[in-house]
């Protein structure tokens, strides 16, 4: 397995990641898609892809280094997503991995990411890779 960052204007951010991450997002188009990483970039957002060793993205993470009071210095994970046809196969522990040692290198404390509710089998996988459920995450919809 082969995982790398992809950088803004990247056309695999396209071409490779946006079908997987889509799983996990159904909202996305192309169009918010690059909107989203335009903004973001700026923020932090930084993408990962993992690919296969016939050169198919298999996996997609959204990421970002976050500096806060809570949990000082953090890398938080916006999207872990890991395709369909890939599931149970290593990716998304790989990909877990590689963005928790990304962290680490980062001088980070914590490794954070939310989930959704509905989300267990994701939770199931969290749990097995040692991750603890530590706060409730409130949303309200403003539009």
């Amino acid at each position: 397995m082969k995982i790398i960052d992809l950088a803004p204007g990247d056309e695999r951010l396209i071409t490779d990641l946006l079908p997987v991450l889509r799983e996990l997002r159904p909202h996305l188009t192309e169009d918010v898609f690059r909107d989203v990483y335009a903004e973001g970039h700026g923020q932090g957002l930084r993408f990962t892809a993992a690919y296969d060793d016939d050169g198919v993205c298999r996996g997609a993470a959204g990421w970002r280094l976050v500096v806060n009071t809570s949990t000082l210095r953090s890398v938080y994970v916006d999207d872990l997503v890991t395709a369909a046809a890939a599931r149970s196969t290593g990716v998304g522990r790989e990909l877990l991995g590689h963005l928790e040692q990304r962290a680490r290198d980062l001088g980070c404390h914590w490794f954070t990411l939310d989930s959704a509710t509905h989300r267990t089998d994701a939770h199931r996988f969290y749990l097995r890779e040692r991750m603890s459920i530590t706060a409730f995450h409130f949303m309200k919809d403003l539009t």
